[in-house]
């Protein structure tokens, strides 16, 4: 069926619509497009943190171990049964304090007959005195022979040797009844008990009676790199006190203040480590025996350094860098060169100067000149109070 003149004119005229309608659309998307092109890609939403200057404290962590001054294994010097035992296990004992007895009537008797031998040998010796006199005497009348005199004298020079043996016995004896009565060397806290009440224990015995360790005060042995070495040593060879604190395991909980004692002769060739030791009061008994501790220690403090928040600072291929907000909005990356760091800010060397604006958040979406919008403030320079 052929179309009639109205149905083409009304199809004409919605071909005309649509050819409008399209023209239209491309105009509008080529005016939208150099719109956009002219204002640029949108602001990049940043936190920023402006750079201070404060004082940084130098600290070293390390992972040390609670030492203490003495760790003492008492040991029996003398053989028998104990008859007794004067602590409890756990206990803290003072030095000098009664801990085990052993029998000592074994070693009385000993000490009696010591004795008997010497006033024996005193008697002796007072008639071999006695006859040497009258000897002496005789011989000066040239009544007796020079040789009856001298084998006197050499008579009495023995029962004088005999009575200073004796003695030498009496007081061995009275040592071992010293022995009998165990007290502690030192004073700490006394450990599980190794014997019990009748065991026999002998002056050979290897396993002790009991262990006693000092609580109060006691020591840290921790280890610090080679290369954090120098720092330390200068400020020990200045004559500074060096601080270190005691934390819990979990490196929360402060436990105790100290100081810096000692540091070990050598570096240990197979971690590149040194031993330092540091005392602490420990009068509350916080810090205990063989004790894994974090230590902190205080080194130095820098003052009117350069700080600026540590997620300011990024490391890539020029090295360290930090954005610097640009008074037009836009960003410059900076290269620095940092120093210590306390995990909170970062020191500054070279590169930023106080009073700078830095970028502390978002700094992953930007490039060098990329415009910036301000979302708020970051953390501010100063160091962490400790």
């Amino acid at each position: 069926m052929a179309e009639t003149g109205s149905g083409k004119k009304r199809r004409r005229r919605w071909v005309a619509v649509f050819l409008i309608v399209l023209l239209a659309a491309f105009i509008w998307w080529r005016h939208a497009g150099r719109k956009e092109r002219a204002g640029g890609p949108a602001p990049v939403a940043v936190g920023v943190a402006e750079a201070k200057s404060g004082p940084m404290r130098v600290t070293l962590d390390e992972l040390g171990t609670v030492t203490p001054l003495a760790t003492v294994t008492v040991l029996p010097q003398i053989s028998g049964y104990i008859t007794g035992i004067g602590f409890t296990e756990g206990q803290l004992v003072q030095k000098g304090q009664f801990l085990v007895q052993i029998d000592p009537r074994p070693y009385e008797i000993q000490l009696e007959q010591y004795q008997a031998a010497l006033a024996k040998d005193e008697a002796s010796l007072a008639q071999a005195r006695s006859d040497l006199a009258r000897y002496e005497k005789l011989a000066a009348q040239d009544s007796i022979s020079a040789q009856t005199v001298s084998d006197q004298r050499f008579l009495a020079a023995q029962n004088a040797a005999a009575v200073k043996a004796d003695q030498a016995n009496i007081d061995s004896a009275k040592l071992d009844l010293v022995y009998c009565h165990i007290t502690s060397p030192v004073a700490g806290r006394v450990g599980l008990r190794l014997v019990d009440l009748g065991n026999y224990v002998t002056s050979g015995s290897s396993t002790g009676l009991a262990v006693v360790t000092t609580i109060s005060p006691t020591t840290v042995i921790f280890s610090v790199a080679q290369q954090d070495l120098a720092m330390v040593l200068e400020q020990i060879e200045s004559g500074a006190t060096l601080e270190a604190a005691a934390y819990d395991s979990a490196d929360t909980t402060k436990l105790e203040d100290g100081t810096l004692t000692a540091v070990d002769n050598q570096v240990n060739s197979s971690t590149g480590m040194v031993k330092l030791r540091a005392d602490f009061p420990n009068t509350d008994g916080r810090l205990f025996p063989n004790q894994f501790v974090n230590v902190h220690l205080l080194v130095k403090t820098l003052q009117n350094a350069t700080l600026v928040p540590s997620p300011a600072v990024q490391e890539g291929a020029p090295g360290a860098y930090v954005y610097l907000v640009q008074p037009d909005h836009s960003v410059k990356m900076q290269p620095v060169e940092t120093g210590p760091t306390d995990g909170v800010n970062t020191v500054i060397i070279k590169g930023v100067q106080p009073g700078a604006t830095v970028v502390v958040d978002g700094v992953d979406r930007l490039a060098d000149g990329s415009r910036v919008a301000v979302a708020g403030s970051g953390g501010q320079g100063g160091g962490r109070a400790q």
